[in-house]
């Protein structure tokens, strides 16, 4: 029979698991793909940053796939396209976002340029930074939602399929990609290097303000800091690609359509497909889910372990 103290001391320790704000618990990044085609997400985790479960995998239409970071850590999530990899091997190419493995896995390595990047920095008791950059160019739409949190937390992304209207000069292959004038021409204007190497002497090109007229919340460039980078506290993150149907890959012959866009709310995403009430409750990284379900994963483990903790105490 336990002891008083014990049961007391039990009770503490899970209040204290219960009641712990959830950015000590790490952060949920929620991948989603809601192109007409596959993807195979990269993910580069900066130096100083723990890995996360992979860096890189296949994510077919309408899948969702979820990974937890810990506090503090940086890093970047782009979509590959065109993707093949021998079944037997493992080995391949990708036509755009390629980083250059020759496998599924990153293992460390960045994208090949032109990609959309979604950017994180996490917060350890200071506000995330996020931002959706365009300035190695842009392979397909992409947006970030925060799901909770606090502060500004709003969304950004680019949902223009920035390829239909890619200048000929920057266009990859039959239209997959769209370079940015760095990656296209080199120049150190373009580039923001050498002597255009601050704020003040790089300022935006023809081609730069053509990315930031189609994606006004996105980085068009390397100084492209007021308009594009966005802060949220506590958060965990939904990105997007291809949000909107306009996105799709049989788009690229229809009108083009810029302008301003307001994305939609995070949603439940748990109808990319039928499961039963077990599958529901494993976790996104083997199911895919709902990205509400992603973001109280964690708390609900902790929660669990906490409860079987008090009655191991108990029962001292």
């Amino acid at each position: 029979m336990s002891s008083p103290a014990a049961s007391s001391y039990a009770l503490h320790i899970t209040l204290i698991f219960l009641f712990m704000p959830q950015s000590s618990l790490g952060t949920v990044f929620t991948l989603v793909n809601r192109c007409d085609y596959t993807v195979w997400p990269g993910i580069l985790s900066n130096a100083g940053s723990a890995g996360l479960d992979t860096t890189g995998f296949q994510l077919p239409p309408r899948a969702t796939r979820s990974f937890q970071a810990q506090p503090g850590w940086s890093g970047r999530f782009w979509a590959r396209t065109g993707c093949s990899f021998d079944p037997t091997t493992g080995i391949g190419r990708c036509d755009t976002g390629d980083c250059g493995s020759n496998l599924i896995e990153c293992n460390g390595a960045g994208a090949t340029p032109p990609a959309t990047l979604a950017e994180f920095t996490i917060g350890s008791g200071n506000p995330d930074f996020y931002d959706v950059s365009l300035v190695d160019g842009y392979n397909l739409p992409m947006i970030i939602q925060p799901v909770g949190g606090s502060g500004a937390c709003g969304p950004t992304g680019c949902v223009t399929d920035v390829n239909r209207i890619c200048p000929n000069e920057l266009r990859v292959g039959d239209g997959q990609g769209c370079k940015s004038a760095c990656d296209a021409f080199g120049s150190p204007e373009y580039c923001c290097n050498g002597a255009y190497g601050s704020p003040a002497t790089c300022r935006p090109s023809v081609y730069s303000e053509m990315f930031k007229n189609a994606c006004p919340k996105s980085y068009s460039y390397a100084f492209d800091d007021a308009t594009s980078t966005f802060t949220c506290s506590g958060a965990d993150y939904k990105i997007t690609f291809c949000p909107s149907l306009t996105s799709q890959k049989s788009s690229r012959d229809s009108p083009t359509i810029t302008g301003s866009w307001q994305p939609q709310p995070a949603v439940d995403d748990s109808d990319s497909g039928p499961q039963d009430d077990l599958a529901s409750w494993l976790p996104n990284f083997v199911i895919g889910g709902s990205p509400d379900l992603a973001s109280h994963s964690s708390t609900l483990a902790v929660c669990v372990g906490a409860i079987l903790l008090s009655l191991t105490f108990l029962q001292l």
